[in-house]
């Protein structure tokens, strides 16, 4: 497959840098790299307490080896706003609740809310400081697919209707066999899987333990086996293994790790102010295509800043004209079924939502990263929630929609 592409512009030492054992670049800064934390066992059995689900959140760069994006050369400042957010409240299935309380109710262990790319309410909790780097979970999927954005624009994917096993050879003969990029992207490859986090004979512990055993390739093996459940482009299955699929395409079409990419397009030029990290399926091996990045609030809510810009920095287009919109919006399978889900972003169900645009990033234990494009408003929310799904009191879309309200005729 011919690919026209520019370089990456990653020099030899940064890349010797990011393959480092777990923490082994930035331990003695880290404020939190002495805590006792869990196991990833026991984060996706849901059985940490909630002392420990703190700790182990914001250290699971010492779960797995992990890559280092390193910081930004120029940080960018984000400035408080003029108008502060002091307060909210938030309707929920006939409750209200003020925002002391949904962050109470939640276990909400940050917040960040900006809007015109200025901090309107920035809070922490549980010991959590402005240097405290979080967890994702699945918000790293939305990340993914803002790097085939990226891809895309450089030319190191020419199209999402690429096949899938055009890019992984090694998925040649198996269930991808006929898939596409895109097909990958909606998780709609018709592959068979099952996302429970808290059944050890699930598809998606499976996938863990071969991330556990930290064997090369291991990953890939457990996703060749799969089964076919329907014709590619035709069903939705949520699956983290599917993102699994996806990150393997980006990192052979790049010729190179998605870590150092994210550092060379986004984190260096739009000026991340501390060093982020993304677990690895096997020593110096591929990034978890649907999990494990891990950053300080308000890296994050720049990269919402990013994606809300559509994709540009200082003038120069990173991501592809129209990217963001087509990513963040509802899909259609095949055959005409409507999806509420893009690529790897959760959007807006209700009409208001679908009015503004709005999207999310949404990962378990009540990770966000939310986009409202109408009201140019980022929410990030961390939250220290020992289940994996289940544990919210109040709905955190409820909590959005009450923000961009709030915010709209400011």
């Amino acid at each position: 497959m011919t690919r026209l592409h520019r370089p990456f512009s990653v020099a030899l030492a940064l890349v010797i840098a990011t393959v480092l054992a777990p923490a082994q670049a930035y331990t003695q800064a880290y404020p939190h790299a002495t805590e006792s934390i869990g196991t990833v066992r026991e984060i996706y059995d849901g059985v940490l307490s909630p002392d420990m689900a703190v700790t182990t959140f914001r250290n699971i760069d010492r779960l797995f080896p992990s890559r280092v994006i390193p910081r930004s050369t120029r940080p960018r400042a984000l400035r408080p706003a003029v108008q502060p957010l002091t307060s909210v409240t938030v309707s929920d299935d006939g409750a209200r609740y003020s925002l002391a309380q949904f962050m109470e109710l939640n276990r909400v262990a940050g917040l960040l809310i900006l809007q015109d790319g200025q901090i309107k309410l920035e809070r922490y909790r549980f010991g959590n400081t402005e240097r405290t780097r979080w967890m994702s979970m699945s918000v790293a999927k939305s990340v993914t697919s803002t790097l085939f954005g990226a891809a895309l624009e450089d030319g190191y994917i020419l199209s999402l209707a690429d096949p899938v096993v055009g890019y992984v050879p090694s998925l040649a003969g198996s269930a991808y066999e006929g898939a596409s990029v895109r097909d990958v992207l909606m998780m709609s490859s018709g592959v068979r899987w099952r996302e429970t986090y808290t059944d050890p004979t699930s598809d998606r512990r499976r996938l863990l333990e071969a991330q556990i055993a930290q064997r090369p390739g291991g990953a890939v093996e457990v996703m060749r086996a799969l089964p076919r459940a329907a014709a590619p482009g035709t069903v939705n299955t949520y699956s983290t293994g599917e993102t699994q699929v996806a990150g393997e395409v980006l990192y052979r079409a790049l010729g190179g790790p998605l870590s150092n990419y994210l550092h060379d397009e986004i984190w260096e030029p739009y000026g991340m102010e501390a060093d982020a990290t993304w677990w690895l399926e096997s020593p110096g091996g591929v990034e978890i295509g649907g999990s494990g990045f891990s950053a300080v609030l308000r890296d994050y809510g720049r990269l919402g800043q990013f994606i809300l810009e559509d994709g540009v920095i200082d003038g120069v287009r990173v991501l592809p004209e129209g990217w963001v919109r087509e990513a963040s919006t509802p899909k259609v399978l095949t055959g005409g079924t409507p999806l509420d889900y893009g690529y790897l972003w959760w959007t807006g169900t209700s009409e208001a939502e679908r009015r503004d645009g709005a999207f999310s990033g949404e990962g378990i234990h009540g990770q966000f990263l939310y986009i409202n494009p109408a009201v140019n408003v980022v929410i990030v929310i961390w939250s220290a929630r020992p289940l994996p799904s289940g544990g919210a009191v109040v709905d955190e879309w409820a909590f959005f929609s009450a923000v961009s309200d709030a915010l709209r005729s400011r």
